[in-house]
């Protein structure tokens, strides 16, 4: 699973693949640690905070010592809660011989009072994390999401070396670096505006379209003009001569549009297409004369208008499709 990241910040080149996650979004207490190193993940989808009842109701007391009691109640329900969390970090960390750390990624909301309590413990807490994170946390630090406090056990954790938080202007990132088994990566796109921004997504949105047709089709041509050379070739030549009347016409259209491709090729290298695209020809039609025939495409990255190379031998390959 591949998610795309957007940061307004530095230039495109600075984009960078991160074999883990990138949320958008922080920590909200100010105590909490910012960089933690080997940490155990604990992604919950678990309500830490009042919660508005389904249906009206309303407390009735006597007296104050009853009100205050109700209250108590009420918190200690979120507490308890908060505490079996603090447990389990307690557990594994102890356990392990070298410094660690415990991570809270939940979907639900943490009110300021399990925020107090987290930060007193030294785990740093996320709340409101987006549901399409939570999905990918699990496959890319391991472990599961829970979905209650009962009964927890280590083996709900997942593992990441670095957890650290990246400020840029009001909105804060948060890295989750070093996993085990990154099955979930994100692209972190980076720009100095929306309109660069842009462009790097749909470039990456083709590349990534185009290894996906790859893996469907099982197949792939040879790139650098070599397909488009040879099947006009091909057509204006042997299959031509096997069509009658007016169907001659489209099949020389056909042909001839396909080489619209080395052409923009070589004219966007800034050689001379029309000198490459008749060296091309030549040589792709002396290659299928040949015993072995080869295919044969524009070297682009030469400063000749006729220099040609073998797609095969390069790894230069187009989509079947």
């Amino acid at each position: 699973m591949i998610e795309t990241m957007e940061m307004p910040h530095q230039s495109v080149f600075d984009t960078q693949l991160v074999k883990g996650l990138v949320l958008d979004h922080g920590v909200r207490h100010p105590n909490m640690a910012r960089r933690s190193q080997n940490c155990f993940i604990f992604v919950c989808n678990i309500s830490l905070e009042y919660e508005k009842t389904e249906v009206n109701s309303s407390f009735f007391y006597s007296s104050a010592e009853e009100r205050e009691a109700m209250i108590a109640a009420e918190r200690k329900h979120v507490d308890d809660k908060v505490n079996q969390i603090i447990a389990l970090k307690e557990q594994v960390c102890n356990e392990d011989t070298k410094p660690t750390s415990f991570v809270v990624i939940n979907q639900k909301g943490i009110d300021p009072i399990a925020l107090e309590m987290f930060q007193k413990a030294g785990i740093p807490a996320i709340r409101r994390a987006k549901r399409r994170n939570m999905e990918r946390i699990p496959l890319a630090c391991g472990g599961y999401a829970v979905n209650s406090t009962e009964d927890l056990t280590p083996d709900c954790l997942g593992w990441a070396e670095h957890v650290y938080e990246h400020t840029l202007g009001e909105e804060k990132y948060t890295f989750v670096e070093g996993v085990k088994n990154p099955f979930s990566v994100t692209v972190l796109i980076k720009g100095p505006n929306a309109h660069t921004i842009v462009q790097m997504k749909e470039a990456l949105r083709d590349g990534q379209r185009a290894i996906l047709n790859a893996l469907e089709d099982k197949s792939l041509v040879p790139g650098a003009g070599a397909f488009e050379t040879a099947a006009h070739l091909h057509l204006t030549g042997a299959f031509k001569q096997s069509v009658e009347g007016r169907a001659k016409i489209g099949v020389q259209a056909f042909a001839d549009a396909l080489l619209a491709i080395p052409k923009t090729l070589a004219g966007n290298a800034g050689h001379d297409a029309q000198a490459s695209l008749i060296k091309l020809l030549e040589a792709t039609r002396k290659a299928k004369e040949g015993e072995a025939y080869r295919a044969v495409g524009l070297d682009l990255s030469s400063d000749q208008d006729d220099a040609l190379l073998s797609p095969e031998t390069e790894g230069i390959w187009d989509n079947y499709r």
